[in-house]
C-alpha cells in the first residue's frame, strides 16, 4: 500500500475547491468563450514561434510584404526576413554599431545592453527593389537601404553598406521611443496617407500620437490622445516656417465612458491605431486602442472613428486663447484665405506650393495649430471596455469577414502580458448598437511579455505578433477547437466558421451547401441545428459516463468543467430505480464550484446518478453522467479491521454483504480525512511510508495482493485527473 504527495494533494484540493463556490453565478458575459494556453496552442499545431536570438531582442518594427510573402522585422542589431507561410524559415542581416560608438555610449552613462546598440525603428518600402531602414545607432541615428530584388523568386536580402545616411530626424535617438520627435514630449503611434479627393495634390498624411495636455486644457498634468494632419506636398513656407510644416493641425481624440453627473471616464493613453479600409479609400474606419493614465483606475478600451467626423473637426473652429483667464475658446475672428490646413492644389485656391501661401496664412497657422472641438467616437462611446484586470491593451489589427448574415469586423487585440483577444462586434437591434463578443483569449508566447507589434495577412489568413522576446504566428481561425457538433459550432459565433454538415470548418461565401449552419447575430443552435441533433442529447452519443465511489461521512468531488467559459453549469440528481430528475439545491453540504460539485459528509441517500449540463445562450447540453455509490462506514471499518488482523475468513464474510463494485480500499483516504492527531499531510504520508516499509519486510509474499488492492483506486484517480490529459481528449460533443 502506498501514498504520494499527489494523493494527499488531490484530497486536500477537494476542500479548497469549496472556496470558489461563490463564483459559480458570476456574470460571464465579459469573459472569453475559450481560453487557450501557450501549451494548448503549441500542442494543437496552432502556433509557430521564433524565440529570438541570444544576441538580439526588441522585435518591434514590422513590414508586411504580401507580394513577396515575407515579413520584415527590425530588432536589436538585426533585420529579419520571415517566410509568411512559416516564420521558422527566415533570413537575417546583422547590423550592429561600431565598437567606438558602443564605447562612447557606455561612457555617457547609458546601458550597454538596453541602449548602446542599433535598434531598428524605421523599416519601409522604398521602391520595387529596396527597403529603407533606420536605427538608433547607439544614440547616433543612421539609415541605409536593403536590396530585396524585384521578384519574389530573386531571394535577395542584402544591406547596402555603402550608402549610410545620417538618421537624425528620421529615427529616434532613444530606443524607448518610436519615432523622431517634432512636438513637445509627444509619443507617436502611426501615420497614414489618406486621399482627400480625386486629385492626388490634396492627399493628406494623418498621424496619431499622444502628448501632454496644453496649458489650460486640463488642471494638473494630463495626457491627451491626438490626431494630426499635414499635406503630402507641404514643403514649408517662403519667409516664415521655412523648412517647417505650414499645414499642420491637430485635434484631440476622445475615448470615454459617460458617467454620473456629467463626469466621464477618459481613456487618454493612445496605444495603437488600425485603419480598416472601405470601398471608398477616402473614408476608412479608424480603430484606436486606449488605456487609462490613472494610478487608481486601470482599464483599456477600443474606440471607432469615422473620417467624416475627423474632417468635420478640422473644418471647424480653431482653438484660441482669450478672456481675462487666457482660457481656450473657439476662434471667432476672420480666418485668412486659403483656410490654414488646406493643401496647395488646383482644387482649392490655385496655389502651386506652400511656399506661395500668403504670409497671413502662415502666421495664422503658426499661432493656431489646434482645433477647438475634439473628435468623438462613433456612437460616442467605446465598442469594448476592460477594467480591473491584470493586463492592458497594447496593439490591434482588424479583419473584415464575410458571414452568412453580413460582414463583421473581427478584432485581434494584443496585451501587455503576451495574450491576444479575438473579439467580434455584433449589432443587437441596429448596427449602431453593438455587442462585444469575446471569442478567444490566446497566450502566444511561452513567458509573459508585452505585445509590441501585430500584422495581419488576409492572403495567408495568418496573424503575426512581435514582442521583446520574439515573433509568433497563428491562424486567424481554428474552427475545429469549438467542438464536433453543430450546436457547438453555432454557439461559437465566429464569423470565420460554420457547420458544414460534418464538422465545424472555415466558412466560404461562395460555397452552397444545404447543411451549412451559421448564426453570428444570435448564436441560436435550437433553430439552426434542430434538424441535426436534439438539444438535450437523449441518445447519449458522446456523453461521458463514470462510476465513482464515496465513503459515508467523507467527501467527494464530481468534476465537470465545460469547454466554454461562458456556459453555466446545471446539476440534476436521479435516485436509483427512479426516472425522475431533480435539480440539485446547494447548501452547506452540497457546494457548486467552477470545476464541479463538492459533496461533503456523504450520506447513503446521496447514492444515485448525477447529471452535469452546460447552459449557454438558452441552449442546454449534457456533458457528464456520474453514478455515485456510497460505501457505509460500518462495512468499511469492519473490513479494514479484519484485514489488519489477518482474518481472511471474516474479510470474506464482510465482503459478502457489499456489492462487488464496492470492494474498494479506502483506508488511507479515510485516515487522511478523519485522523485527529495529524496536523499536516507530510506527517500523514510519513506514517504511511513507515507502515508500508514495515509491512513489506513482514509480508513480502503479500506484495501482489497490495498491488491489486490499490489497482482500482489508482485507476479511479487517473480517471478523475482529466485536466492532466486535457490536450489529448477530443472536445465534447453535444
Amino acid at each position: 500500500m502506498g501514498c504520494t504527495r499527489r494523493t494527499a494533494c488531490l484530497v486536500w484540493g477537494v476542500f479548497l475547491l469549496a472556496e470558489s463556490a461563490r463564483c459559480q453565478h458570476a456574470k460571464k458575459d465579459n469573459v472569453p468563450r475559450l481560453k487557450l494556453s501557450y501549451k494548448e496552442m503549441y500542442e494543437s499545431n496552432n502556433i509557430i514561434t521564433f524565440h529570438g536570438l541570444i544576441n538580439s531582442s526588441s522585435y518591434h518594427t514590422f513590414l508586411l510584404d504580401e507580394e513577396r510573402s515575407r515579413l520584415f522585422v527590425g530588432a536589436k542589431d538585426h533585420i529579419f526576413s520571415f517566410n509568411l507561410v512559416n516564420i521558422k524559415e527566415y533570413q537575417k542581416i546583422v547590423w550592429p554599431v561600431s565598437h567606438t560608438r558602443r564605447d562612447e555610449c557606455q561612457w555617457a552613462g547609458k546601458d550597454i545592453l538596453k541602449e548602446c546598440a542599433n535598434f531598428v525603428k524605421v523599416l519601409k518600402a522604398y521602391n520595387q527593389t529596396h527597403l529603407y531602414v533606420c536605427g538608433t545607432g547607439a544614440f547616433h541615428p543612421v539609415c541605409t537601404y536593403i536590396e530585396v530584388g524585384g521578384h519574389p523568386e530573386d531571394n535577395i536580402f542584402k544591406l547596402e553598406d555603402s550608402h549610410f545616411e545620417n538618421g537624425r530626424g528620421k529615427s529616434p535617438y532613444d530606443p524607448k521611443l518610436l519615432t523622431a520627435s517634432l512636438l513637445i514630449d509627444p509619443r507617436f503611434i502611426s501615420a497614414h496617407l489618406i486621399p482627400e479627393s480625386d486629385n492626388p495634390e490634396d492627399d493628406k498624411i494623418y498621424f496619431f500620437f499622444r502628448e501632454n495636455a496644453i496649458d489650460g486644457e486640463h488642471s494638473g498634468k494630463a495626457t491627451h490622445a491626438r490626431i494630426g494632419q499635414i499635406c503630402k506636398n507641404d514643403f514649408g513656407g517662403h519667409r516664415s516656417l521655412v523648412n517647417k510644416w505650414t499645414t499642420f493641425l491637430k485635434a484631440r481624440l476622445i475615448c470615454s465612458v459617460p458617467g454620473p453627473n456629467g463626469i466621464d471616464t477618459h481613456f487618454d493613453e493612445l496605444q495603437d491605431v488600425f485603419l480598416m479600409n472601405s470601398k471608398d479609400p477616402k473614408t476608412p474606419i479608424i480603430y484606436g486602442v486606449f488605456t487609462t493614465s490613472s494610478n487608481i483606475f486601470k482599464g483599456s478600451a477600443v474606440c471607432m472613428y469615422s473620417m467624416t467626423d475627423v474632417r468635420r473637426v478640422f473644418l471647424g473652429p480653431y482653438a484660441h486663447r482669450d478672456g481675462p483667464n487666457y482660457q481656450w475658446v473657439p476662434y471667432q475672428g476672420r480666418v485668412p484665405y486659403p483656410r490654414p490646413g488646406t493643401c496647395p492644389s488646383k482644387t482649392f485656391g490655385g496655389f502651386d506650393s506652400t511656399k506661395d501661401l500668403p504670409d497671413e496664412v502662415i502666421t495664422f497657422a503658426r499661432s493656431h495649430p489646434a482645433m477647438y472641438n475634439p473628435v468623438f467616437p462613433i456612437n460616442n462611446r467605446p465598442i469594448m471596455i476592460k477594467t480591473d484586470l491584470d493586463y492592458q491593451f497594447t496593439q490591434i489589427v482588424v479583419d473584415r469577414v464575410d458571414a452568412e448574415d453580413g460582414q463583421y469586423d473581427v478584432m485581434f487585440i494584443g496585451t501587455d502580458i503576451g495574450t491576444v483577444l479575438k473579439v467580434v462586434s455584433i449589432p443587437k437591434e441596429t448596427w449602431h448598437d453593438l455587442e462585444e463578443v469575446l471569442l478567444e483569449e490566446m497566450t502566444v508566447f511561452r513567458e509573459p511579455t508585452a505585445i509590441s507589434a501585430m500584422k495581419i495577412s488576409t492572403k495567408q489568413q495568418q496573424l503575426y505578433i512581435g514582442s521583446a522576446a520574439g515573433v509568433s504566428q497563428l491562424p486567424l481561425h481554428r474552427c475545429d477547437v469549438y467542438g464536433k457538433a453543430c450546436a457547438e459550432c453555432c454557439l461559437a459565433r465566429d464569423p470565420y466558421c460554420a457547420w458544414d454538415g460534418a464538422s465545424c470548418s472555415r466558412y466560404f461565401p461562395t460555397a452552397k451547401r444545404r447543411t451549412r449552419r451559421q448564426d453570428i447575430r444570435n448564436g441560436d443552435p435550437l433553430t439552426h441545428c434542430s434538424d441535426l441533433q436534439h438539444h438535450d442529447n437523449p441518445s447519449g452519443h458522446g456523453l461521458e459516463e463514470k462510476i465513482i465511489y464515496g465513503v459515508e461521512n467523507s467527501s467527494t468531488f464530481l468534476e465537470c468543467s465545460p469547454k466554454s467559459q461562458r456556459a453555466l453549469v446545471y446539476w440534476q440528481f436521479q435516485k436509483q430505480n427512479d426516472d425522475r430528475k431533480e435539480e440539485i439545491k446547494v447548501d452547506d453540504r452540497l457546494i457548486r464550484t467552477e470545476q464541479g460539485l463538492l459533496l461533503r459528509s456523504l450520506q447513503r441517500k446521496d447514492s444515485g446518478i448525477y447529471f452535469c449540463h452546460a447552459v449557454e445562450h438558452g441552449f442546454m447540453q449534457t456533458l457528464l453522467k456520474v453514478t455515485l455509490e456510497i460505501i457505509d462506514t460500518e462495512h468499511l471499518e469492519e473490513l479494514l479491521h479484519k484485514e489488519e488482523e489477518g482474518d481472511t475468513s471474516k474479510i470474506k464474510e464482510a465482503s459478502n454483504s457489499m456489492t462487488p463494485s464496492q470492494k474498494v480500499w479506502y483506508r488511507d483516504f479515510m485516515q487522511l480525512i478523519n485522523h485527529p492527531n495529524l496536523n499536516t499531510m507530510d506527517e500523514f504520508c510519513e506514517q504511511v511510508w513507515k507502515r508500508d516499509r514495515k509491512q513489506r519486510r513482514q509480508r513480502p509474499a503479500n506484495a501482489q495482493v497490495n498491488t491489486n488492492k490499490w489497482k482500482h483506486l489508482q485507476e479511479n484517480k487517473k480517471g478523475r485527473n482529466r485536466r492532466t490529459h486535457e490536450f489529448e481528449r477530443a472536445p465534447r460533443s453535444v
